[in-house]
This record gives structure tokens, C-alpha cells and sequence, in this order.
């Protein structure tokens, strides 16, 4: 029997995605939401997904275990220089910032907390505006904190696209309701609306 990983090698087709990388946020209510939508996607989904959920050392590695396991695309905690895959999920380990790169890679990092979190929202989403500019599209979902505004403003600013989880859905509304004031979203989803809406926006158009 092949692994999931051999299935997604071999599953993927020619295309070229709109987007670069999909980077998402979440805090309080998160667990819930990534149970959700992750195994909701496709194993040929075609964007690789960095995920930041606010989590202390040693408390990510279980649950990116459960995602992968819950659905047919892949979950791994991200490491250090691993390449960014299409039909993979890369979720920051606890206790780390995750940067995404201009080359394609993850970066780990252990600078001080941003608004008092290691791993922080808004450290993920100012590399990514940094790295791809307006070839990122900005997730954010339920949180206690306004961690994630910032960012997603930058990613905004650089041209890239912002959607945000629809305030009044969420288990604690300060992180998506401080990205809706300062980030002037694209779109405003309710969790049963985001797995749908993920794949009409990261859609690839099929080569010649």
C-alpha cells in the first residue's frame, strides 16, 4: 500500500495556482477549526498551507499527527529548510516562529513572543508578504488577540489577498474582528463556507 505522501507525488497535475503559499492564523477555537477544514481539503490541493496556532513546546506534534491522519492531505509540523510542498499543511511547531522564505522553504525561528506568542501570526504573515508579495492569500480564524492584524495588513499593502472568518462564527472574536479594521479584508467566511472557498481561490489553471 502506498503512503500518503507517494499518493500526493504522483496525483498532482500540471498547473500553475494563483497563489504561492496560503498562510492561516488561529488561536482560541483553533483545534476545532483545523479538525474542519484541513481533512476537508484534497490531497492535490494546490498551494502549500503554513498554519500558526498559538501553541507552547511540545503540544503541536499530536495534533499535526491527528490532522494528517484525519484527511487525505498532508499534515507535518514544519522544520527548518523544508522545502514547501504543493498538497502539504505546515504547522509551526510550538514553542517557534514559522517564516516562509523567498526560495520555497521554511524557516524556524526563536526570536522573542510578538504579541506575547511564540509562534506568532503576524511574524508568518510579514514573511510571506515579504517573500511572495501579492502571491499570498491570508486566513484568519478564531483568536483571543489581535495578533494577525498586523500582517494581514501587510500582506494587503503587497498586493496579496485576505480573507478573515466572520466575527460573530468565532469561539473568540479579537483576532478576526482586528483584522476586519485594519486589513480591509477580500472576504468574510463562515467555517462551513472556508474549505469551498479555499479551493475556488487557489483553483490552478491548467497548462497548455
Amino acid at each position: 500500500m502506498r503512503s500518503k505522501d507517494s499518493k500526493r507525488s504522483t496525483a498532482l497535475p500540471a498547473c500553475s495556482a494563483r497563489f504561492d503559499v496560503v498562510v492561516v492564523g488561529v488561536s482560541a477555537g483553533g483545534v476545532d477549526l483545523l479538525m474542519d477544514l484541513l481533512p476537508a481539503l484534497p490531497a492535490d490541493f494546490p498551494v502549500p498551507i503554513a498554519v500558526v496556532l498559538h501553541s507552547g513546546p511540545g503540544t503541536t506534534t499530536e495534533l499535526a499527527f491527528m490532522l494528517d491522519r484525519a484527511g487525505e492531505i498532508t499534515v507535518r509540523e514544519a522544520e527548518d529548510k523544508a522545502p514547501l510542498e504543493r498538497g502539504r499543511v505546515y504547522l509551526a511547531p510550538g514553542g517557534y516562529h514559522l517564516l516562509v522564505e523567498r526560495d520555497l522553504t521554511c524557516s524556524l525561528s526563536v526570536d522573542p513572543p510578538v504579541r506575547f506568542a511564540r509562534p506568532a501570526v503576524d511574524v508568518l504573515f510579514d514573511s510571506a508578504a515579504a517573500a511572495f508579495r501579492d502571491r499570498v492569500l491570508a486566513v484568519v480564524l478564531s483568536g483571543a488577540s489581535d495578533d494577525g492584524a498586523n500582517g494581514a495588513r501587510s500582506i494587503k499593502e503587497a498586493g496579496g489577498m485576505v480573507i478573515v472568518q466572520d466575527p460573530a462564527t468565532a469561539a473568540a472574536t479579537d483576532m478576526p474582528r482586528a483584522a476586519i479594521e485594519r486589513a480591509a479584508p477580500d472576504d468574510i467566511f463562515t467555517p462551513a463556507e472556508l474549505p469551498a472557498l479555499l479551493l475556488r481561490l487557489c483553483a490552478p489553471e491548467p497548462r497548455p
